[in-house]
């Protein structure tokens, strides 16, 4: 078993017990009212876990209470992981930020840029190449098919690009004969990116994305019930949503992660407890260290954590006033602008089912939350924010 992360009691790092409270009672409310199934959250400051608990059930289905060990959809909260993997091969030189990616997957050689024109577009050669560094900073033209509903989404939606019958492999061929949204390097687009990403990891170090995940990040930082699937002797602790969203009466359909996954998505695969993301947020805050494993350097971590998009700005649902984006992450630029708490430098994103994470280096301070709710997640990622804020007294 891994070292477990130091505790402390709030007040012995600087956060108000009192305030805490009102975060267990606010999420208990919500809870009680029945607009989320259960969560759970977790805030560390200055190293040591301060704030651990489990709400409501783990499952809307049956009566088990939310244990801290529970195990949740993470989905885009894996695209962290994957950067960090990706800035690992970095700093062995097997790849230069600057490197086209059809420079390892030759597919991408040929890639267009549509040029859209109503209902329909036309193909245009690309101005410049897709870099590795678009890929993490996602400026290379790719988008998400969910992302709109023009001629280039509805490309690829008919390619069926999501389809988890297929291997990385498969889908980045289909992603690399599809026209890109955007010429490379001039817009901020969220993407299926970071699907690519893990093709590249795959084709630098010979493994498996899982493999490379697993060996390289997972097992050194102790991330035991981190994963594409769940192993059948651990599935009782998944954490499920409602059946349907109890405030928009939507059906919800959550990834099944009960079976070996053929499509390792580097994007939105993995399963995670909330423990296994602190320790591997504790890595980041240590600068690429947790104990005496190191997986990054202290630059690498400081380069991964800056702005990259300098004056392209993004779509203020996904990047926020006051806000860039770095090589796997959002950042934030300006103390102000948000329209939620935080300290310039901090650096965040979440997943689709309502898990959220940041990292807060001027405070010393990260905090993850856990639900499975994807309608509400926005009203969640910045209650929880909010609060935790609020509990910051020295």
């Amino acid at each position: 078993m891994p070292e477990a992360l130091p505790t402390a009691k709030p007040e012995e790092v600087g956060l108000s017990q009192v305030a805490l409270d009102r975060l267990t009672t606010a999420l208990n409310e919500r809870v009680a009212s029945g607009h989320i199934p259960g969560a759970v959250a977790l805030i560390a400051r200055h190293g040591k876990v301060a704030y651990y608990q489990g709400f409501g059930r783990q499952d809307p289905a049956g009566d088990k209470a939310m244990g801290t060990d529970a195990i949740f959809r993470i989905y885009s909260m894996t695209k962290a992981i994957v950067s960090v993997a990706v800035m690992m091969l970095w700093e062995e030189g097997r790849l230069l930020l600057s490197d086209p990616i059809g420079k390892f997957i030759p597919a991408f050689n040929n890639t267009k840029a549509g040029v859209i024109a109503g209902d329909s577009y036309t193909l245009a050669a690309l101005k410049s190449p897709i870099t590795v560094q678009d890929l993490l900073r996602h400026t290379s033209g790719l988008t998400y098919e969910f992302r709109g509903n023009g001629p280039i989404h509805k490309a690829y939606a008919e390619a069926r690009i999501a389809r988890l019958k297929q291997t990385n492999a498969d889908q980045v061929d289909e992603l690399a004969h599809l026209p890109l949204l955007h010429q490379p390097g001039t817009v901020w687009e969220y993407s299926r990116s970071t699907d690519v990403l893990g093709r590249l990891v795959e084709v630098v170090s010979g493994q498996t994305l899982g493999a490379f995940l697993s060996e390289r990040i997972l097992v050194p930082l102790g991330m035991t019930d981190t994963g594409f699937s769940v192993p059948h002797v651990h599935q009782s602790r998944i954490a499920e949503a409602f059946a349907k969203d109890p405030e928009t009466n939507t059906d919800v359909a959550l990834l099944d992660i009960r079976r070996p996954a053929m499509f390792e998505s580097g994007g939105g695969g993995l399963a995670a407890t909330t423990m296994d993301y602190a320790r591997f947020l504790a890595m980041l805050l240590g600068n690429g260290r947790l104990g005496s494993t190191r997986l990054l350097g202290r630059k690498t971590v400081e380069l991964m954590t800056s702005d990259h998009l300098g004056t392209i700005a993004g779509p203020p649902d996904l990047l926020p006033p006051g806000h860039g984006f770095g090589l796997g992450f959002a950042v934030r630029k300006q103390a102000g602008m948000a329209p939620f708490p935080g300290s310039v430098g901090s650096y965040y994103w979440g997943g689709a089912a309502g898990t959220t994470f940041w990292v807060d280096p001027a405070e010393r301070l990260y905090a993850v939350l856990m639900i499975q709710a994807p309608i509400q997640r926005e009203h969640y990622r910045v209650l929880f924010r909010d609060l935790v804020y609020a509990a910051v007294a020295d």
